[in-house]
């Protein structure tokens, strides 16, 4: 098996479009780019493209990820430059990674994520306080909708890490058992507060007490530099 792993950045308008639509933008811009991608067999044969975690509609992205399988070889190298060009804009292809085979898949290995969420109409001062609130909590019970029914759970574990940086918050979530959303962790420390800006920052892949992204990429090469947190 020919897997190649590639890192983009969904950024700007796009970030209305959704993930299925995100999909087929995928599908056209490696034809155009003279990718040979293996299809599946069957009676409807479809480009072999495995996503990871999906991004909500409206929210941005530094760190997307997806597997192509393909037909022949590539040089990865120049992938972003072949692909980049036929995405819309917005959508910017970062880097390319050979895969040896045998990986667990996106959704699978990628155990943690961190977003940057901006709050609108919050001080700094009150960021400042809504984190260190929500960090000493012993329990932050939210209600979710699941098979058409509430249920209240207990996010607190799922918080890794979280930092005030001016009027955002800068938080690793958990992934698994099950992912705790932007929206939800404001729910649970800052109720009533809506976001301005959402932004995944990072994607992690934990392993043997280390963390790595699944596409490493230079912070030069990222296509909007991200603020520093005092």
């Amino acid at each position: 098996m020919n897997r190649v792993r590639l890192r983009y950045a969904k950024l700007g308008k796009v970030r209305w479009t959704s993930h299925r639509d995100v999909a087929r933008m995928w599908e056209r811009a490696l034809r155009r780019a003279e990718v040979r991608v293996a299809y599946s067999e069957g009676f409807s044969p479809r480009p072999k493209l495995s996503f990871g975690l999906a991004l909500s509609t409206g929210h941005e992205s530094l760190g997307e990820y997806l597997d192509v399988d393909l037909a022949g070889p590539v040089d990865v190298d120049s992938l972003p430059a072949r692909l980049t060009p036929a995405l819309p804009a917005g959508i910017d292809c970062l880097a390319g990674l050979q895969l040896e085979g045998g990986e667990p898949s996106l959704q699978q290995d990628v155990t943690v994520c961190q977003w940057e969420i901006e709050l609108d109409a919050v001080s700094p001062a009150a960021v400042a306080e809504g984190v260190a609130a929500g960090l000493a909590a012993p329990a932050l019970v939210i209600t979710r909708t699941r098979k058409g029914q509430d249920v209240t759970d207990d996010v607190r574990p799922a918080i890794l890490a979280m930092t005030a940086c001016g009027a955002a918050v800068v938080a690793d979530v958990a992934t698994q058992p099950r992912g705790l959303r932007p929206g939800e962790l404001l729910d649970a420390c800052f109720p009533g507060v809506e976001a301005v800006r959402v932004l995944r920052t990072h994607q992690w892949i934990e392993r043997d007490g280390a963390r790595r992204e699944p596409v490493p990429v230079d912070a030069t090469s990222l296509p909007h530099a991200l603020r520093a947190c005092a």
